[in-house]
């Protein structure tokens, strides 16, 4: 992991030089959690991750003057892949429900073992959150970020994530107990 000072680094280099290989560095640092963060973000949809991914890094990469070092520049990664599939999810005119995507899943998975059954679970759990609540729930418990960071990159204040991650834990749970029942 790279410390303050050489991400500082890097990111002079970038907007002092455009030097391409200091901002490759941080690609390289970051895109595989933000990779992941986008991924489920996306329900596992790897065409819109790689879109939203490339998205991501292009805005950064010529937003890098901007970045004014207030907070991580992981943070602010967090935050454009964020409004990224906020903006994605707005434009979109396909309708696919949730629901079909986990009943298919659940079809295909039915000789799985354990692991990867308790897996899919939370999957499933995950596609009964609202893109709010999903995100928070994946930038807190998947990125493992703390609540002030999740504010810095949703914009929401501290309050509003607290709230919405207990609903979202409470709706996952009766979700799990369901899925556990049957």
């Amino acid at each position: 992991m790279l410390s303050r000072l050489e991400e500082i680094s890097l990111i002079a280099k970038c907007v002092a030089a455009d030097d391409r290989h200091a901002f490759g560095r941080l690609v390289e640092e970051y895109q595989t959690p933000l990779r992941r963060f986008i991924f489920n973000l996306c329900g596992g949809d790897a065409a819109l991750t790689d879109d939203i991914a490339q998205e991501t890094f292009l805005k950064a990469y010529t937003s890098v003057r901007s970045f004014k070092g207030i907070s991580r520049f992981k943070t602010w990664l967090y935050t454009i892949a964020y409004r990224e599939f906020i903006d994605y999810k707005r434009r979109s005119t396909t309708i696919d429900s949730d629901l079909d995507k986990a009943a298919t899943l659940c079809d295909e998975s039915a000789s799985v073992e354990s692991a990867v059954l308790a897996s899919y679970d939370v999957s499933v759990a995950l596609t009964a959150l609202n893109d709010t609540e999903k995100s928070l729930v994946l930038l807190y418990y998947m990125e493992d970020l703390p609540i002030k960071k999740i504010c810095d990159i949703t914009g929401l204040p501290q309050g509003t994530v607290k709230v919405y991650l207990s609903r979202a834990r409470n709706k996952m749970a009766e979700i799990l107990k369901e899925n556990e029942n049957n």
